[in-house]
């Protein structure tokens, strides 16, 4: 199935740069009347050459702003955060996604430690299995520990699930899952793979949702879990910097990027499976 016109439309305006958004936007809020879409969706990019290039002809682009973003004075004055040892040092075994591959249970919990306090994410197979599997290896194999939430947009949803390990990055950027059939909407406390407009592109990132946002049902998000406590803890991650930090960028430095630019991010520091 191609993906839908949206999709596509959204997909083009996480890929490109700021300069060419003003024609994007202008098409995604014409859709936007009747489709009655509000947000972009919580897509990845998928073209690698593009951030690749963009993250090495500036370092600007980690500071770009889009209309409807914060301003991004507040980062350039709080002090650095530092950062755990590289994800590859501490877990070996995640430069390897080939291992990626225990069959969940039917139903599991996977309890998430902030410094905001814990969340439990309830996980059912049989709303969406070869997420809930994916989900299940990533935290087996400590993939979010000492991960950032880079995408958190008031209203809509929290986003993470990028390595702070660049090697890791590079080795699961290509391992992607197939689609599952959507069988649960995206409202409040629902976890989601993140993906791009293409079909099967589901990889590392996920997304927990603030309110209702079925409208991405139709896209093909399909959720895994839902947040059965601690949603107070996900609704306190700091959202000041909106879509800021460049996903590029964080695949190519790490947490070392995100913590000398966007030092104010929450994060992870321990997933595991109870």
């Amino acid at each position: 199935m191609h993906p839908s016109p949206l999709a596509r439309i959204v997909h083009l305006w996480l890929t490109k740069t700021s300069s060419a958004r003003s024609g994007i936007a202008l098409c995604i809020a014409a859709m936007a009347v009747g489709a009655g879409c509000g947000k972009p969706a919580p897509e990845v990019s998928s073209d690698n050459a593009a951030t690749t290039a963009q993250a090495a002809t500036s370092a600007a682009a980690a500071t770009t702003v889009s209309p409807a973003s914060p301003a991004v004075s507040a980062m350039q004055t709080a002090a650095p955060v530092a950062s755990g040892p590289l994800a590859s040092t501490v877990h070996p075994a995640l430069l390897d996604p080939s291992k990626a591959t225990a069959k969940a249970p039917d139903s599991y919990k996977a309890k998430f430690t902030t410094a905001k306090g814990d969340f439990v994410i309830e996980v059912h197979r049989d709303w969406a299995p070869l997420g809930a599997d994916r989900f299940y290896n990533l935290v087996k194999l400590g993939f979010f520990d000492d991960v950032r939430f880079f995408r958190v947009v008031d209203g809509f949803m929290a986003q993470f699930g990028l390595s702070g390990d660049p090697a890791v990055s590079a080795k699961w950027q290509s391992a992607n899952i197939v689609d599952d059939p959507v069988k649960k909407s995206n409202t409040r406390g629902f976890v989601t793979f993140a993906k791009t407009g293409m079909p099967n592109s589901r990889s590392s990132q996920i997304f927990i949702n603030f309110g209702d946002n079925a409208r991405l049902d139709g896209m093909g998000f399909a959720p895994f879990g839902e947040v059965t406590s601690g949603m107070e803890v996900v609704d306190s991650i700091y959202k000041g910097y909106g879509e800021q930090p460049n996903q590029g960028l964080i695949q190519s430095q790490g947490n070392a990027y995100l913590d000398a630019k966007f030092p104010k991010l929450d994060r992870v520091t321990k997933a595991v499976i109870q």
